[in-house]
This record gives structure tokens, sequence and C-alpha cells, in this order.
């Protein structure tokens, strides 16, 4: 910081400003001046601060001084403060080039390039060589440029390259508010909430007034799904000014946002699952923006649907919400059991790996246990579905779906069909044994709906013969058989009479 390092020489009031000091009082100013810049250069600027400002009491229209402390007031980086000294100083001389490059890194430091480029210019006015003052003036180039492209890029919701073209204004106007209310705000909106909040709250140990920086907080704690106390913030903020457009908007959505899921949560307690679909929808549409809060009024959307028995519903809701918030455990659990519900293991088996992995509890190891054993269970053949039966089938209906199944898909029925016909039946033929084998054994039925290895206890479904069971089932007195011509009973077995050769 060139134009802060550097402490000048005593200048002689210029005329107009009241009675010149003695020579005694001038004196006595510079004695504290070069006090004041002895602590200068030990960093002491505390110090330093105080001297130039005795030599300013004593002497109140010396340029130099206001220079000085303006310099000393930047290094302790209090740049408003250094403003006021360092505009003093040129009002005081105007000729004065390190005041007015001082004035100059004051506004750039406070955001205010515009400003700065004048000063920069009146320095070249004065000095066209002044090499610094070349170089600030680019400075200031540069960030009027970045204040553009930011601007642009804010419109687009580009928040990511807004926040890039805030760090690097920054650098150069360390002490600017506004660029750093944009940044955390674009922050807040990209879902950094920590680090918009760390930029809002040093912001706010400055000045607790700060409007913008109230709405930044009240807009952190609002993504963050705490909507009282981001009202609070909002309402304070608007307090400070009441004509703050953003922190209106935001204050509305919030307490809008708040009453929609309040009531959609008491509509679903009261079993108005209609109602509550509705009002969860209604809600969705108020703040794009708010993805926490979204993210829960889709997983309560999909339970509802889920209570209406539309589960691809609920599992589109579940997935909108997990997209918005994938550490939503909730939501994972939501689509998770609707994928179970609707027979897609493998899907369900994914969601409640991704909760265990994240949460380690005995319900969720259990969750994640069941799924597993559905999906293995899937990837066998469906006994059941083979016999045309329930799951809770009792031991007569299973026997009557076996009759019905076997006679329907026999070979010997099916002996003038195409080859390929007679392969296919003959397929269906066998795996109808081996249904009736395992569900008309209980112990195999148990193992088989426990989602047991059959093969590993010993069972090997490829060596038993079809036929055998067939005969063991019809044989008998009276029992049925397939020798030469044959009909089957309408009353015995529910066909209409077939002649068979």
């Amino acid at each position: 910081m060139a134009a802060a390092a550097e402490c000048d020489v005593v200048m002689a009031a210029p005329e107009g400003l009241g009675e010149p000091e003695s020579e005694e009082t001038r004196r006595e100013a510079e004695s504290f001046k070069e006090q004041g810049n002895a602590y200068y250069a030990k960093k002491d600027y505390n110090e330093a601060y105080n001297y130039y400002t005795k030599a300013i009491d004593t002497c109140p229209n010396n340029a130099s001084y206001y220079g000085n402390r303006a310099a000393t007031l930047m290094m302790l980086g209090r740049f408003r403060e250094a403003l006021g000294d360092a505009q003093q100083s040129v009002r005081l001389d105007d000729s004065f080039v390190r005041g007015h490059l001082r004035e100059g890194k004051c506004h750039l430091s406070l955001g205010n390039a515009m400003a700065a480029s004048r000063c920069f210019q009146r320095v070249l006015e004065l000095d066209h060589k002044n090499t610094q003052a070349q170089q600030e003036l680019k400075n200031a180039s540069t960030v009027l440029e970045y204040e553009k492209i930011a601007e642009v890029d804010f419109e687009k919701r580009d928040f990511r390259k807004v926040v890039f073209c805030m760090d690097r204004a920054l650098e150069f106007a360390p002490a600017c508010h506004r660029f750093k209310i944009l940044k955390a705000e674009c922050l807040a909106l990209l879902g950094r909430y920590p680090e918009a909040q760390s930029v809002a709250s040093d912001i706010l140990r400055m000045d607790s007034t700060n409007a913008d920086a109230l709405y930044v907080r009240g807009l952190c704690l609002y993504y963050e799904d705490c909507i009282e106390k981001a009202v609070q913030f909002f309402v304070q903020a608007l307090r400070m000014a009441p004509d703050h457009e953003k922190a209106c908007l935001a204050c509305r959505n919030a307490k809008a946002l708040k009453a929609k899921k309040e009531d959609g949560n008491k509509a679903f307690k009261e079993g108005n699952y209609k109602l509550a679909y509705e009002l969860y929808t209604e809600a969705l549409g108020i703040d794009p923006n708010n993805i926490k809060t979204n993210a829960k009024l889709y997983c309560n959307r999909g339970t509802v649907n889920s209570k209406l028995r539309k589960l691809e519903e609920a599992i589109d809701d579940c997935t909108n919400a997990v997209k918005l918030d994938d550490t939503y455990i909730k939501a994972y659990l939501r689509r998770a059991q609707c994928y179970m519900d609707t027979e897609q293991y493998e899907d369900a088996v994914r969601d409640y790996e991704k909760v265990y992995q994240t949460e380690k509890t005995k319900e969720h190891k259990q969750l994640l246990k069941n799924a597993q054993v559905e999906l293995k269970k899937s990837k066998r053949k469906d006994y059941y579905k083979i016999l045309g039966v329930d799951k809770n089938a009792s031991e007569d209906e299973i026997k009557k779906a076996y009759r019905k199944r076997a006679l329907m898909h026999h070979p010997d029925r099916h002996s003038g069909a195409s080859a390929e016909v007679q392969k296919e039946e003959e397929k269906k033929f066998k795996e109808v044994g081996e249904a009736f084998t395992i569900l008309s054994d209980p112990k195999k039925k148990a193992r088989y709906d426990s989602g047991q290895d059959l093969e590993e206890d010993g069972l090997n479904m490829g060596d038993f013969d079809a036929n055998n069971i067939f005969k063991a089932f019809f044989g008998g007195p009276g029992g049925f058989s397939f020798e030469g011509r044959w009909k089957c009973s309408p009353v015995s077995f529910g066909y209409v009479s077939t002649q068979i050769t």
C-alpha cells in the first residue's frame, strides 16, 4: 500500500483558512507528527494515529497531517474514516498528490471504483508519470468490469460466477460491504450457508443495523428450513430499511410457505389426503429456490401419494426430494418402502444401503436385510404365480390349483401341437410339479417363504420327475390316467370335455 506507506512533509496553511499558527505551535505540531512517523515505522498504528491526531488538533489546517492520519487509518482497515481525512487533506491542498492517491485508494477499498478513478485521474493531471496512479486506475477499471459481469450473471442466476467476480473484486476492494453482501447472497442461493452466514455475521459485528446483512442472515436460515427465525431477521431488516425489496419478498414467501406447510400437515393428520396433496403442491410453487423446505414438501407429498396408493407418483416425489437434498434419509426410506410395495426390490436395496451407510441403526439394518431377502426371492421361480394362487393360499387351494394347472399343461394333452408348443407346455408342466412339491410340504414352504436357498437345503429341483408327482396325485382307485383316449370330466376338473389322441 504505497500511498499509505510514506509520511508527508509539513505543508504551510493555504491562504484564507484562518490565522496562521505561531512558530511555536508549528514546532509543537511537527513534533507530534515526527513521533507519529516513528510509531508508524514501527507499525504501531494506534499510537501513530494518536500522535497524528494531536498534530491535527494543534495545526488543523495542515494537509499532510490529515494525509498521514489517513494512511494510518488505512493500515488499521478503517477506510471510511481514512476517506474523510484524505478528502480533508485535498480540500486543504488540491495539489497534494498523495492526498488524492489515498482518497482514491479509500474509494476503491470501499467499492466505489468510479470515484476512485476520478481521484487517480486527478493525480495524473498533477503528475502524468505517476506509475502508482496508472496502476490504481487499471485496478479501478478491473473492479468496474467485475461489477458489470456480476450484475449480468446474477440475472442469469449463474451464482457461482458472481461469487468468482466478487472474490476478484474484493481483492481490490476489501472493505466493500456491497460486494461482500452480494457474494454472501449468492453463497446462500448456492446452498453454501455456513460461508454465507460467516460473511453476513462479519458485517453485522461491524454494523449491527446493516439491513443487507440482516437480510442475508435471514435468507440462510430460511433456506435451512428455520423459517420462524428467518422471519425475525427479515422483519429486523425491514425495520432498518422499510423499502428493502428482497427482504420484503423473502418475508412474504417465508410466511406463506410456513402457513401452507402447516396446513398440509394438519390435513394429513386428519386423514384428508386429497387436501393435504393440494396444499403441499401449492407450497411447492411458492419458492423454487428453497431447496431444503421443498425437499421436505416433496417427501410429504410422496407420503400422501403412498397413502392414496399412487405408488409411482410417490416414488417420483421422493426422487425429487433426494435430488434437492441427497442427505435426506426420510425421503430414501419412503421411496424404498414404495419400491418394496411395487416389488422393485433392487431399487429398494439400493436405497436401504444408502440409508444404512449414513445411519447404521438396528432398524435400518433390518430393513436392508428384508429388502435383500425379497430381492433374492424375486429372482427365483415364483411358485405361487406358477400355480396361480395367493401367498396366503390354504393347503386345499394349493391342491386344487395344482390339479387344474397339471391337467392344463400335461404333455399328452398337447401331443398334436407343434414341437415348439409341446416343449413350452412340458416346461410349464414341470414347473407346476416343482411348485406343488414345495408348497404342499409345510417345511419346504416355510423355507421357500423365508427366502432360503432350497438347493442349499439338499433339495435339487432338477432331479425330480413331474410325471411321478402327477401319478402320485391322480393315482389310486378311480385315479386319472393319460393312456389312449380320455376325456376330462367337467365335474371333476372344471374343463369342457376334450378328445385327446
